[in-house]
């Protein structure tokens, strides 16, 4: 396995990891739960969108960029998991009301739904885009 490999590997672990600590938080902040306060709540979603981040960037490096390529899905995902953790501050710290908080919040995990979509069709418009096609098989029956 290849360093790209394993980066995109710890890359794809953070992106789930990042989610259902959003999402679980996210549930906590609506519920008034006291486990927002826990320490490890506080700290952990920082580490792993660190990771998540960095991994990215890496990943970006070693496929694309360090060949002279820049794929627009790359700057979409990029651009789009900047806004995501801005829209995290704002759904568990920034927001003034619970109304403010949970908009961003859902709108947090919408982007990400986007930014996963984009990653994994790899086009910066999954939404718009025809599925990509793989070829015809050849099966040796002529006809």
């Amino acid at each position: 396995m290849t360093i790209a490999q394993i980066t995109v590997h710890i890359h794809g672990l953070a992106v789930l990891l990042s989610l259902i600590g959003f999402v679980l938080r996210g549930l906590w902040m609506l519920t008034d739960s006291v486990r927002l306060k826990a320490r490890w709540v506080k700290i952990t979603p920082h580490v792993i969108d660190t990771i998540l981040l960095l991994s990215g960037l890496m990943a970006a490096y070693l496929m694309f960029w360090r060949h002279g390529v820049n794929p627009d899905y790359v700057t979409v995902m990029i651009v789009g998991l900047i806004v995501y953790i801005v829209l995290g501050l704002f759904a568990l710290k920034l927001g003034k009301t619970k109304a403010v908080r949970g908009s961003a919040w859902v709108a947090a995990i919408v982007l990400y739904l986007y930014i996963a979509a984009a990653g994994g069709m790899k086009t910066a418009t999954p939404f718009m885009s025809a599925p990509a096609t793989t070829p015809a098989v050849q099966t040796g029956v002529q006809g």
